[in-house]
């Protein structure tokens, strides 16, 4: 992982356009490729200003002083192209860190409520979607596992998030799982499942807007110990 410290501006365009005026900021740069630019306190200490989700290409380009006074990520989305031009006006450090192959990093244990959810809904995957089957639990990405990876009655590819809580959060993840999953030519037309026992609204309103489809399961009723409630319909 690379670390860079330091005064810069930064322009986005894509989906839409940003500007962020010139300021002290952190770059963190992943062997993956992701790209994210961080602030020091507000809302940032726990959001980036800025990110680029792999996969990505970074050009850099040096002053004629030799220091390192650019840098481009690209991204292809679709049709378009998403750009991150970050300016350095002061670098103040640029430290590079091995932290080991993916493979030997501890994995995120999910509590006991969510590992229990996937252990049920990989035997019940039909309650997250109708005639969904299961094909494999912790469908193995270079960004992460997918809980469940399904095919529908159609036998296309459905990809399954499982929380206690969904929040905007856990839409963020299972998106950057379905743009990873759909740079593969199989899972072009990958579709996403967001399954959880609550979803907050504000999530339920992204999710739909992107295309994933929200599904909220009771536990007890997976577990066998009440019915499904019932539903009248009246014409």
């Amino acid at each position: 992982m690379r670390l860079i410290v330091a005064r810069c501006s930064a322009q986005y365009s894509g989906r839409l356009d940003t500007y962020l005026p010139e300021a002290v900021r952190l770059l963190m740069i992943k062997a993956d490729g992701t790209v994210m630019l961080w602030a020091d306190g507000g809302g940032s200490s726990v959001k980036p200003l800025n990110w680029m989700t792999p996969p990505t290409v970074i050009e850099e380009r040096e002053g004629d002083d030799g220091r390192l006074a650019s840098m481009l990520v690209r991204k292809f989305a679709g049709k378009s192209e998403d750009r991150l031009e970050i300016s350095l006006v002061e670098v103040f450090s640029d430290v590079i860190h091995d932290m080991g192959p993916p493979d030997d990093e501890a994995a995120l244990s999910k509590d006991g409520v969510e590992a229990h959810l996937q252990e049920l809904l990989a035997q019940q995957p039909h309650w997250c979607g109708e005639g969904l089957r299961l094909v494999r639990r912790e469908w193995p990405t270079d960004i992460g596992p997918v809980d469940l990876m399904c095919r529908d009655g159609d036998d296309g590819w459905v990809a399954v998030e499982i929380k206690r809580v969904a929040t905007i959060e856990a839409v963020e993840q299972i998106t950057r799982y379905l743009e990873r999953l759909r740079t593969e030519p199989q899972f072009s037309d990958c579709r996403g499942v967001l399954a959880a026992q609550q979803i907050k609204p504000q999530a339920r309103v992204l999710a739909e807007s992107r295309g994933i489809a929200c599904v909220e399961v009771d536990l007890a009723v997976l577990r066998g110990e009440r019915e499904p409630e019932l539903r009248l319909f009246v014409a």
